[in-house]
């Protein structure tokens, strides 16, 4: 076997992979014996006539496409491996023959969609945001108070009227003019003022009311609302009841609460581990932060056209994390959530594409500056790696146990890190005043486009 290769368009490379007439034919007996058991013939048990046989009785080219497959399989993905230096496939390739004379063998042709050659305008001397959150003492203050409202009690209110964080028990009966639509009634339930779990104005109008007070609600559903029975952008109004009041009842932030529910000894050894632990946060978002604006500012200046089997490759990533999401944090599938919703699952796809085009922008940009610096992780770089993994979990290097795709995987990651730097040391940073960041939810759908 012998090939050749040269660039195609729009980010191809042609493979013109030459077989001998032996090759040739030891791939087509290869090919019988493989599938002659979906052959008969009269006078042959099925699977027994011999090779001349069959091709006498069903055509001389009746194995040819299975012994291509067989020389396909046995040396695209080898030509591929010696050639990962000066290109990388990135799709299937489009197959189609070459000359294919009598006694001469055949020669088979790839069409090998590749990773594209793009250019940069610039990746130095450009200005990004470098974030660098800051813990204050209100953000301790917030989760301290959070500790102590997950722990709360509650006790009936009687002697006033609802107010927000309140839990009300209500019964509500929705109508839509003098329709009382399904879906809108219930009876003994428990909300939460302030918690935005209805339509909006409707809990800010149960604050005040008083427990035995019956009141009209009166909203409009909003104009994207999907619950149905065609409510959007409609007015309604609910017949609402408060059937009891409670409120929740703060434990107090003693050393006796923080050894029991905190693990600490003391309110100050508590403040100075939940400083200590936001601080760590802090930091870590900050680093995640600066590295996206590193990686969006670069995507700003990639030149070149990008295939579109990596976009659509990238929507369809996307799109699967979306979906493991939900079932994680959600408990039910995107193809549930988008019939909820009444969505096409092609127009909600949609909604990823540009957030692909960019991911593929900025792998495309990252590698072209690893390579563009020569950017390497050496065996000294991965034993450094090595040992200060082996002391995170108080281990000797020489007992830690890698193979080698983890090594290459842990090289990899140095690799990345020293681009970062690279990116740090030769690019102006600059930084705004940040506060420390709020936790980002588990699962939200992208935004329209």
């Amino acid at each position: 076997m012998e090939y050749t290769k040269e660039a195609g368009e729009k980010s191809t490379v042609k493979l013109t992979i030459r077989f001998t007439e032996e090759e040739w034919q030891e791939a087509i007996m290869a090919a019988y014996k493989k599938v002659r058991g979906k052959y008969t013939v009269p006078g042959f048990r099925k699977g027994k006539a011999p090779k001349p046989v069959l091709e006498n009785y069903y055509g001389k080219g009746v194995f040819f496409e299975d012994a291509i497959d067989i020389l396909y399989s046995e040396h695209y993905y080898d030509i591929l491996e010696a050639e990962r230096d000066n290109f990388l496939a990135i799709d299937d390739p489009q197959l189609s023959l070459g000359d294919m004379k009598e006694g001469e063998g055949i020669e088979l042709i790839a069409t090998v969609p590749v990773r594209p050659e793009i250019d940069m305008d610039a990746y130095t001397g450009l200005s990004i945001r470098k974030y660098d959150y800051k813990v204050t003492d209100a953000d301790i203050a917030g989760s301290i108070a959070k500790a102590l409202s997950s722990r709360a009690g509650k006790a009936e209110v009687t002697d006033r009227p609802a107010k927000y964080d309140d839990t009300v028990n209500i019964d509500f009966k929705g109508f839509v003019g003098l329709y009382q639509f399904p879906g809108g009634s219930a009876e003994g339930y428990d909300l939460v003022l302030g918690s935005g779990s209805f339509i909006p104005g409707f809990e800010d109008q149960v604050v005040g009311m008083s427990i035995g007070e019956t009141k009209d609600v009166l909203v409009k559903f909003p104009d994207d609302y999907q619950g149905g029975e065609d409510l959007a952008g409609k007015d309604a109004r609910f017949e609402v009841k408060v059937n009891s009041i409670t409120e929740k009842v703060l434990p107090d932030l003693t050393d006796d609460f923080v050894k029991a529910n905190l693990g600490c000894d003391t309110v100050e050894e508590y403040k100075i581990q939940l400083r200590t632990r936001l601080e760590k946060q802090a930091e870590e978002q900050s680093k995640n932060d600066t590295e996206n604006s590193v990686v969006d500012e670069l995507v700003k200046h990639v030149q070149g056209d990008i295939p579109d089997v990596m976009v659509e490759r990238e929507m369809d990533s996307a799109m699967q994390r979306y979906d493991q999401q939900l079932q994680m944090y959600q408990g039910f599938s995107l193809d549930d959530y988008l019939k909820y919703m009444k969505q096409d699952k092609a127009q909600f796809r949609e909604n990823f594409r540009t957030n692909a085009l960019n991911q593929v922008k900025a792998s495309l940009a990252i590698q072209y500056i690893i390579k563009k610096e020569d950017i390497k992780a050496t065996d000294e770089d991965l034993e450094a790696e090595i040992a200060k993994r082996a002391a995170e979990v108080d281990k000797k290097p020489e007992d830690m146990s890698y193979t080698d795709k983890q090594k290459d995987d842990i090289r990899d990651g140095i690799v990345i890190d020293k681009f970062l730097q690279f990116m740090m040391d030769n690019n102006d940073l600059y930084t705004l005043d940040d506060s420390a960041p709020a936790a980002a939810p588990a699962a939200e759908p992208p935004a329209e486009e």
